[in-house]
């Protein structure tokens, strides 16, 4: 039975002896449930009606709208650059890329900074609903109702309660030859 660290204030060698004791538990995996090892944690946003995912390593950052300097002769869907801390970010509208509307650059409006070793890219999303923790038992096995340009990005989908989200592959996404292109 482990002992609870409040009854342990007032003797702090073994306070330090008990919070020892529980970090390695905790670092070595023992102790925690078995669905917690299965958890699959990625960054939820919403594009037009559609809810998405992407995996947490594959965003290193979600920013404001940055605003961006326009790009003479590019295609509809690349926004232009945005200066991010000294980098340069190519931002792309994902519902225009996707085949829909242009994305209302209100406040809820995001750049999710894409985590990429060799293209730097910003994806503006209508909004970001913060971190999405799924067990691997949430699988779902329909897809959300998805644009048709969404189709060839999504690796999967995940239900829960009664919203379903669908996986975006960012890798798949930025170097797909189409997205690479961006010239008219």
């Amino acid at each position: 039975m482990a002992t609870a660290l409040v009854d342990l204030r007032s003797r702090p060698f073994d306070l330090l002896q008990e919070l020892e004791r529980r970090s390695l538990i905790a670092a070595s995996g023992r102790g925690r449930e078995a669905v917690q090892q299965e958890e699959w944690v990625g960054v939820g946003f919403r594009v037009a009606n559609t809810y998405l995912v992407a995996a947490r390593e594959e965003v290193r950052e979600v920013l404001p709208y940055p605003g961006v300097t326009k790009l003479p002769g590019a295609k509809p869907w690349l926004l232009g650059l945005a200066n991010v801390r000294g980098q340069l970010l190519p931002v792309t509208d994902l519902n225009l890329f996707f085949g829909g509307a242009p994305t209302d650059i209100g406040r809820m409006a995001r750049v999710l900074m894409v985590n990429h070793p060799d293209i730097p890219a910003g994806l503006l999303v209508d909004e970001v609903r913060g971190f999405r923790r799924f067990v691997l038992s949430e699988r779902a096995e329909s897809l959300p109702e998805l644009m048709p340009g969404m189709t060839p990005f999504i690796a999967g989908a995940y239900s829960a309660g009664d919203e379903t989200w669908g996986v975006l592959s960012v890798p798949a996404l930025v170097e797909n030859p189409s997205f690479l292109d961006a010239a008219r």
